[in-house]
């Protein structure tokens, strides 16, 4: 008799379930405090009632947990140096949505190698966020596979849902029910109103097909998430950080009801995925947000020790770099202290000069 069902599968690994790992590397208080005020403060950013500017930098992807950690302990230098007008948080991604094929993240192959060992993947992703977090630094992160939250979203702040998947009813189910404040892309043709389209959906509330903290399949039945919002990342027709764009994005969503805050991706199209342009992208972006456009709640760049990117060898990993991508090209961190730093001095003084002109 004919095979009807695997006839493609070469395996099924059995993994342990979500309260497994939950146990195995357990949350601290101060670390559940660290996560709950960074998504209260970002979401208070997102609906204006907190008037600093929300940062999100980081590698594109998590390869090497050392340097990824390095980098975390310097960013939180700057977290703590410049909270009065910037949130700082860092983007930790262990999930990297591929065009065709190749490497798709540390959940997937933690050894670099094509292992797909997602059992060790999940545990390395969920120690790092740990470890981040107990430097009182808040963590991002692109959510792709709908399961991965239950391993994972305890200890994110700000979650993504990119460019491709927006349009999907699985991601846009699944971020209805996520407890962060969630972020969609718009598609890599340009489209906005695909992203204005996703929160508007996310922000309802579903029922679909998940797994419980123990693993099993479970009907998950969703209330919809309030703190959905548009990233503007530009796509295959170019950036659309400029102002028409942004105005463009503003007025559907304000036709759709929603609030009109927005965040902008300084990479991907806004920089014509050359890594030497985020700035351009960057500072136009705090331009005008200082020349008023409260619209423009947040940015974000893509950020590693040493700028530029590597091809990944699975045959010999060791010859990679240390503190160099090797997914999307990043500004290194020099650049990133000045961005940073010259954002923060310029929105300090426009706030003094707007308080000296009202008195």
């Amino acid at each position: 008799m004919a095979q009807l069902y695997n006839i493609n599968i070469q395996q099924i690994r059995p993994l342990p379930s979500p309260r497994e790992y939950q146990e195995r590397l357990p949350i601290t208080d101060s670390i559940t405090q660290t996560v709950a005020q960074g998504r209260e403060a970002i979401a208070d950013i997102l609906s204006g009632r907190d008037d600093r500017l929300l940062v999100i930098a980081g590698p594109c992807s998590i390869h090497d947990t050392q340097a990824g950690l390095e980098y975390a302990g310097r960013l939180k230098e700057l977290a703590d140096r410049f909270q009065d007008r910037l949130l700082i948080a860092m983007r930790v991604y262990f999930e990297k949505p591929r065009t065709t094929v190749g490497w798709k993240g540390l959940v997937y192959d933690p050894h670099l190698r094509g292992s797909i060992d997602m059992s060790e993947g999940l545990h390395m992703a969920r120690e790092f966020l740990l470890k981040v977090s107990e430097m009182g630094l808040l963590a991002t992160t692109e959510f792709l596979d709908p399961i991965i939250p239950q391993y994972l979203a305890d200890l994110i702040s700000w979650a993504a849902i990119g460019a491709r998947t927006s349009e999907s009813q699985t991601h846009r189910q699944m971020a209805s029910g996520l407890s962060m404040p969630v972020g969609f892309k718009n598609g890599t043709g340009n489209s906005i109103q695909l992203a204005v389209d996703a929160v508007v959906s996310a922000q309802a509330s579903h029922g679909f097909l998940g797994v419980d903290s123990e693993g099993q399949a479970a009907v998950v039945i969703t209330k919809g998430n309030p703190d959905c919002h548009v990233v503007l990342r530009g796509g295959s027709r170019g950036p659309n950080y400029n102002a028409d764009s942004i105005a463009e994005a503003v007025a559907l969503i304000q036709r759709a009801g929603l609030r009109t805050q927005l965040v902008v991706d300084c990479s991907h199209g806004n920089s014509d995925k050359d890594y030497t342009k985020q700035s351009i992208a960057f500072r136009s972006a705090v331009e005008q947000r200082l020349n008023g456009n409260a619209n423009i709640a947040g940015l974000m760049l893509e950020s590693h020790l040493i700028e530029g990117g590597q091809k990944l060898d699975e045959s010999d990993p060791s010859k990679l770099q240390y503190g160099i991508s090797i997914t999307d090209t990043c500004i290194g961190w020099e650049e990133t202290v000045g961005l940073l730093t010259d954002t923060y001095d310029t929105m300090s003084g426009s706030k003094t000069t707007a308080q000296s002109t009202s008195r």
